[in-house]
């Protein structure tokens, strides 16, 4: 079996201010289901997508509430730390929540900063100059 990540969904309590967030950052939806889910192409072959918390708790069929994000990251990796600044400054002004300002981080060389969006979940934006992307999505590290 080929192992690979094509959807990554979150619950969210407010799938407007989603929709607004992801919009400012130049984002655009793939589906977009009013009142219930919205899938943006992330990648090459992966989607995230975003499902309103109480439809998520249905789908999932489980007693109790499963919607809360806890311990997940994303990263998002920029060509310099400039562009960790800029990309922080759009994210705050799309509503997100910056928990750490651009700094350089503890690890490798990095230079980073964690923003928060409207869902709770976790952006850290970086630059490392030891790691890349290249054109077909491949990521190579140091």
């Amino acid at each position: 079996m080929r192992h690979q990540v094509h959807f990554v969904t979150v619950a969210t309590a407010d799938l407007a201010a989603t929709r607004r967030f992801y919009t400012a950052l130049g984002w655009r939806p793939l589906l977009d289901v009013e009142g219930e889910i919205i899938f943006y192409q992330s990648a090459p072959g992966q989607l995230l997508g975003f499902f309103l918390a109480a439809k998520f708790n249905e789908d999932l069929g489980l007693p109790g509430d499963h919607s809360r994000v806890s311990g997940v990251t994303l990263a998002h990796n920029v060509e310099r730390p400039d562009a960790v600044t800029a990309m922080v400054a759009i994210m705050a002004a799309a509503g997100g929540t910056v928990l750490k300002a651009p700094q350089p981080g503890q690890f490798g060389g990095v230079f980073h900063a964690h923003v928060q969006d409207p869902n709770g979940l976790i952006w850290e934006i970086a630059h490392n100059p030891d790691w890349r992307i290249e054109p077909d999505g491949t990521v190579k590290l140091g």
